[in-house]
């Protein structure tokens, strides 16, 4: 890498000096910067230590003074005695003219900051196009990354000391100790809480497979889940890459879903009244909804990433599914070729902060068994699709093998891995005519 040490990297003394100090002087004013400037903001390393004690003492409730923070400096040996760390905190103190405009200094600190990350990430891609040994789409992808992090307010800089993490993760359990309710906005809602209790929701850089037999309903479910997220979080942009159906035949099952007129009413133009009043709203509701589709055949894994970082604010993308995806080999061998793209998508999901559902088939051992209740070895193709995931769901309805069931709506939601919970079960209300999913109290019994 070339050397950046003879450069002089932007940074304001004066405005890192004055946070400090404004803090010292008034430590409500802590709570207005914590969520811009974290330890690393700051390029001078004793600010970015003193900053760190601050934060520590912010999330545990200590008071925040001159003396408790001189004591807490020297207990971790940023200074060498109390004199050494009083006489520098003092001078801090001094240099806050005016504590109220702690808000602009802070500012000025973060875009410092972001300029020098700007010039770590340009010094890496210059030295890996330098050494031509990447293929050129391979060097654009790795570019674009490290600038989207970058605008997307992401550490880029390397190995992070663990206690940085240690204090956002006290500073998360403080917030939901003090109101327990805040833990529904650590993620997001699918709006089936039987979903929600078993996986706590839908959480960025989470892949999440949704796997079943042809006809199942995976693409239903994971449709319904981002029609739900999209009417519930109007701030939250859903993606959706269909390379089984069309964007027309996709956008008619949400039209059904959402007007309650069936697509087969649709197709014959059997829609009474009533029928077209609520396609009407329907399509009024839905159009205000910020659910992006695109039907593209054969789009890798590469292009897809490229799609979602020009769109700001996506929070959800749906895939399906994954046995109509390509990489382009050649050699044949679909295991390895399945195995690079659930870890391609994993580390896509990561790296852009989003939730990723990727619909998946099961093979046809399930149909062998007299149980056909679907088991994490029935994923089609790879080991590794459990292996890269981080939740995998599979959906089972008894009424497609057996016609006369007593619950013939009932959907079986079998979790068999969750890395943040328990795995297990849940029911589901199967309407197949209207390509929708319900709670399970609107499962019905059969007539026979």
């Amino acid at each position: 890498m070339a050397n950046l040490d003879n450069i002089n990297l932007p940074y304001s003394l004066d405005a890192e000096q004055a946070v400090l100090g404004s803090v010292l002087l008034d430590s409500k004013l802590l709570s207005e910067v914590t969520d811009k400037l974290h330890p690393q903001s700051f390029h001078v390393g004793l600010h970015s230590e003193i900053y760190g004690v601050m934060m520590q003492m912010f999330i545990t409730g200590q008071p925040i003074d001159v003396i408790t923070v001189i004591e807490n400096s020297v207990r971790k040996e940023i200074f060498d005695n109390q004199a050494d760390a009083k006489t520098y905190l003092v001078r801090l103190m001094e240099s806050a003219i005016s504590p109220s405009s702690i808000e602009s200094y802070s500012t000025i600190i973060a875009e410092k900051y972001m300029v020098r990350q700007l010039m770590f990430a340009s010094n890496e891609i210059f030295d890996l196009a330098s050494a031509g040994t990447e293929e050129p789409q391979n060097l654009l992808d790795f570019a674009e990354t490290k600038i989207y992090n970058i605008r997307s307010n992401k550490e880029i800089s390397g190995l992070i000391p663990i206690k940085a993490t240690v204090l956002e993760k006290v500073k998360e359990l403080s917030e939901i100790a003090a109101d327990p309710e805040a833990y529904e906005s650590k993620y997001i809602s699918t709006s089936f809480k039987e979903l929600d209790k078993k996986i706590y929701g839908l959480s960025p850089s989470d892949l999440i497979v949704i796997a079943g037999r042809p006809g199942m309903g995976k693409t239903t479910f994971a449709v319904n889940v981002a029609v739900n997220v999209a009417k519930k979080y109007r701030n939250q942009k859903i993606a959706v890459f269909s390379f089984e159906m069309s964007r027309e035949q996709l956008v008619e099952r949400i039209l059904a879903c959402e007007a309650r007129v069936t697509t087969d009413q649709m197709r014959k133009g059997e829609i009474d009244r009533g029928g077209w009043k609520n396609i009407s709203e329907a399509v009024d509701f839905l159009s205000g909804l910020e659910i992006y589709i695109d039907d593209t055949p054969n789009l890798s894994v590469e292009a897809m990433k490229a799609k979602l970082r020009r769109m700001k604010g996506v929070g959800v993308a749906v895939i399906d599914y994954l046995q109509l995806m390509s990489t382009g080999r050649r050699d044949g061998n679909r295991v390895t070729e399945i195995s690079e793209i659930t870890r391609n998508l994993k580390i896509m999901a990561k790296e852009l902060g989003i939730t990723i559902i990727l619909g998946s088939q099961l093979s046809r051992d399930v149909e062998k068994r007299q149980d056909k209740r679907p088991m994490a070895s029935d994923l089609r193709d790879s080991g590794t699709i459990e292996q890269d995931s981080d939740i995998v769901i599979m959906l089972y309805r008894e009424s497609f093998y057996e016609k006369e069931t007593e619950f013939p709506n009932k959907c079986e939601c079998i979790v068999v891995k969750n890395r943040r919970g328990e795995t297990g079960k849940f029911d589901l209300n199967f309407e197949g005519e209207f390509y929708s999913f319900t709670p399970a109290e609107f499962i019905h019994v059969s007539e026979y």
